[in-house]
């Protein structure tokens, strides 16, 4: 028997890697509305925090790699991202394009009516704390249990998650899945396995399914690679660009379900 497992609206087959991060920076409100513009109503972006807890929309623990400025977060406040600009590398519209933080984001996804894998990203936080920061940040809209999943590498979080929110969609995160992935996702009450897309198998998507878990796979630019295991109940694909996948009639007719 499939025990319950608090589950998203919308299966996510098309998901945009960081908002559509190959046409506007990752992680920013102008990735997401970029998404929209292609057809994509999923976007998959990272939270962590600043020194001062504010939760941000960032990937790294440092700013160095994909913004204006330097240092690791765990250093900052809010205040020190004023100036900051997230486009470097870029095109110049993007020049002036901040680092958002997650009531931004939330902002953004309830205006657009969208739906989002959010990826808690610990680094330096004391356990529990970015969940605890994303908890009240959720709880706060409604929406966010039927139209957010929230994910994570880091287990501890996701246990802190369910603690906190126990009707909020989960999943287990894993570049590789452990032997015991099952019991850590049962345990967790998630409703999906996302798993780098090189350690996707016909068994283990046969598997995952047939226990009632959706199975989506990151990042994946290759789309013919993913062809063979959509007649097994691949749920669906991270991806850097949508386009690569959209423009092919088949994947379109796949992702509108």
């Amino acid at each position: 028997m499939v025990p319950d497992r608090p589950n998203v609206d919308d299966p996510g087959r098309m998901i945009a890697h960081r908002g559509a991060s190959q046409v506007a920076p990752e992680n920013t409100l102008a990735a997401v509305r970029a998404a929209a513009a292609m057809g994509v109503y999923w976007v998959e972006c990272d939270v962590t925090l600043l020194g001062d807890g504010t939760p941000v929309i960032h990937h790294d623990a440092t700013l160095d790699r994909c913004t204006t400025g330097t240092g690791p977060l765990s250093a900052l406040a809010a205040e020190d991202l004023v100036g900051v600009a997230a486009g470097k590398g870029h095109e110049p519209q993007f020049a002036d394009e901040p680092v958002p933080t997650l009531e931004q984001l939330l902002d953004t996804l309830e205006a657009l009516e969208f739906h989002a894998n959010i990826e808690i990203k610990r680094h330096a936080a004391p356990l529990g704390a970015t969940a605890a920061c994303v908890a009240e940040a959720l709880s706060a809209r409604p929406w966010t249990a039927r139209r957010i999943i929230v994910s994570s590498f880091d287990m501890g979080e996701l246990a802190e998650m369910r603690a906190l929110m126990p009707d909020q969609p989960l999943a287990g995160l894993w570049p590789k899945p452990p032997t015991d992935w099952r019991a850590i996702l049962d345990d967790l009450r998630a409703a999906a396995l996302h798993i780098n897309y090189r350690h996707l198998s016909q068994s283990l998507l046969t598997e995952a399914t047939s226990f009632g878990f959706d199975v989506r796979v990151y990042t994946i630019n290759l789309p013919n690679l993913m062809v063979p295991f959509r007649a097994f109940g691949l749920t669906g694909v991270i991806t850097d660009h949508p386009p690569l996948f959209l423009e092919d009639a088949s994947w379109a007719s796949w992702a509108a379900g």
